[in-house]
């Protein structure tokens, strides 16, 4: 049975129908796979990851698709750390661009690994924004 709207994660609902569709078919697959959890999010946003990257508070769509950080390059159980949407394999004029959508400061003197890790808590401030 398809997700309703409404069971959407937040930041997909501020996302373009195309981000909601590929979360809300994959969930559905591997809820079906898995059962209702943890791994079915999980699952999703994996698939939603190599094609979009969260900026701010919603998912917008990537140039190039493909894993956005070391742990979606790997296989289930694997070592690294998810980057919780920010496209880490991107190039670091890309994560520039994105951190200036995001007004983070210090940005042009930082290194990418801070870049990433500066989008990331813009993004998480962002999101506990829209929430309230």
């Amino acid at each position: 049975m398809p997700k309703k709207n409404d069971d959407l994660p937040s930041t997909l609902e501020r996302s373009e129908k195309h981000a909601q569709e590929i979360w809300q078919k994959t969930h559905d697959s591997a809820v079906d796979t898995y059962g209702e959890g943890e791994r079915a999010h999980r699952t999703a946003f994996s698939a939603l990851k190599h094609s979009y990257e969260k900026v701010g508070d919603h998912w917008e769509e990537k140039d190039e698709k493909g894993p956005s950080d070391q742990k979606a390059e790997g296989t289930r159980g694997s070592k690294g750390e998810t980057k919780g949407g920010v496209d880490a394999n991107s190039s670091k004029a890309h994560l520039l661009d994105v951190a200036k959508k995001l007004d983070v400061r210090g940005r042009s003197s930082m290194t990418k690994d801070e870049l990433v890790d500066a989008i990331q808590k813009a993004n998480n401030r962002e999101t506990r924004k829209a929430r309230s």
